[in-house]
């Protein structure tokens, strides 16, 4: 598991029924490509986020393969049509096995 990896979602508490909403995720992540070496010539382990996935009431909204030729903490924003309340559920998934999470419950106003 990386260390210091810490996941962030902005999104509206609340939205119209079938009102269309930015979500904007960051997750700080020091995606090591595996060619680096440390200060004693051993290659620092390959560890990258390999994949994102947003859910809405367990449908899936974003499903994004990652290459390891993205920067460090990766960023995306994207829009999501709120047809009713419910919770978005955020993954990042990462080449050692490790798995982020952050849920995001939004309600109809």
């Amino acid at each position: 598991m990386a260390e210091g990896v810490k996941a962030r979602v902005k999104a509206p508490k609340s939205a119209a029924a079938g009102e269309s909403v930015v979500i904007k995720t960051l997750i700080s992540h020091p995606m090591e490509s595996g060619q680096r070496k440390d200060g004693n010539g051993n290659v620092i382990p390959r560890s990258i986020i390999n994949r994102f996935t947003c859910e809405f009431n367990g449908q899936s909204v974003i499903d994004v393969d990652i290459a390891p030729a993205v920067s460090t903490n990766p960023y995306f924003e994207f829009e999501a049509v709120i047809p009713e309340a419910g919770d978005m559920k955020f993954t990042w998934y990462d080449d050692d096995g490790s798995v982020y999470e952050d849920v995001k419950s939004i309600a109809i106003g």
